[in-house]
């Protein structure tokens, strides 16, 4: 959801930073910025809203607002917080054909190929390798360095890329493997590709890329086949009736769970627990 990518092909380019300590509380500011905003809370909480999600940013969480968005405040942040923000832009042409990555971070080495990463919008717990590089971002862009024009923008994509790699590792993996996770505590209620994108503040289009991509199987269809499997669990292993299970798994109408027992593994749902003690 309003996910900012970046490419190794197309540098982001450094608009602004600083260090701020709130002298008086504040409401965020309310506008549609044309560049892209990182915010890194040292000490306090910053709150803010991006179209209709509000975000509350306390200390070591980060949040990365999109260009052309609408932000605002709709909560005062108080006087004394602390925290460091980056503007930059992004060049959206580079990031049209994505190459999604498998399980590494890193993907497949080729040189030639045009290789993209989604910035995390909300990390909970940022490595201290990020934190340490957005410190140095800071000093460097305020440093007399004649050639800072020139190596700031390499400065401003190693935070970047730090910070997608700790998404990678804060959240326990591939987004593939996280999604399966997500959808098997889900397992109960019907497929939701509004849950799954606020739940990963992250494109529901993006993520189905994803998935597909390391799964080489719709997020619908494995959701549908863990229901089915669960299903087949509780007929074998329980004395639930079936317009019961159909009920645990998330299906109001018991001739379309039915349906579609029927679909997945040729047999109704009666069939199957009788054939299933054949086994015993």
């Amino acid at each position: 959801m309003n996910e900012v990518v970046i490419s190794n092909h197309c540098v982001p380019l450094f608009s602004g930073c600083g260090l701020l300590v709130a002298s008086e509380s504040f409401y965020h500011a309310d506008r549609t910025a044309d560049f892209n905003v990182l915010i890194f809370v040292i000490e306090g909480c910053i709150f803010v809203t991006e179209e209709d999600t509000d975000y509350e940013v306390r200390p070591g969480e980060l949040l990365i607002l999109k260009s052309g968005v609408h932000h605002f405040g709709r909560k005062k942040t108080q006087k004394g917080t602390k925290w460091i923000f980056v503007h930059f832009k992004t060049d959206e042409k580079c990031t049209d054909n994505l190459f999604y990555h498998d399980s590494s971070p890193l993907g497949s080495y080729d040189s030639c190929s045009s290789f993209t990463m989604a910035l995390p919008k909300y990390l909970h717990s940022v490595s201290k390798r990020t934190e340490n590089s957005l410190y140095q971002l800071v000093e460097y862009s305020f440093s007399d360095d004649r050639y800072k024009r020139w190596y700031v923008n390499e400065r401003l994509f190693s935070v970047l890329s730090s910070a997608a790699i700790d998404t990678d590792i804060d959240s326990g993996g591939a987004l593939s493997d996280r999604v399966c996770r997500f959808l098997a505590d889900n397992i109960s209620a019907p497929f939701s590709s509004c849950a799954v994108e606020k739940h990963f503040f992250l494109s529901y289009k993006y993520i189905a890329a994803v998935f597909k991509k390391e799964k080489g199987i719709t997020m619908q269809h494995y959701h549908n086949a863990m229901r089915m499997e669960e299903a087949c669990r509780l007929l074998c292993s329980t004395l639930m009736r079936v317009g019961d299970i159909a009920d645990k798994l998330g299906f109001s109408d018991m001739l379309y769970f039915s349906r579609c027992f029927h679909r997945y593994t040729g047999k109704s749902p009666s069939r199957y627990r009788k054939e299933s003690a054949r086994f015993i």
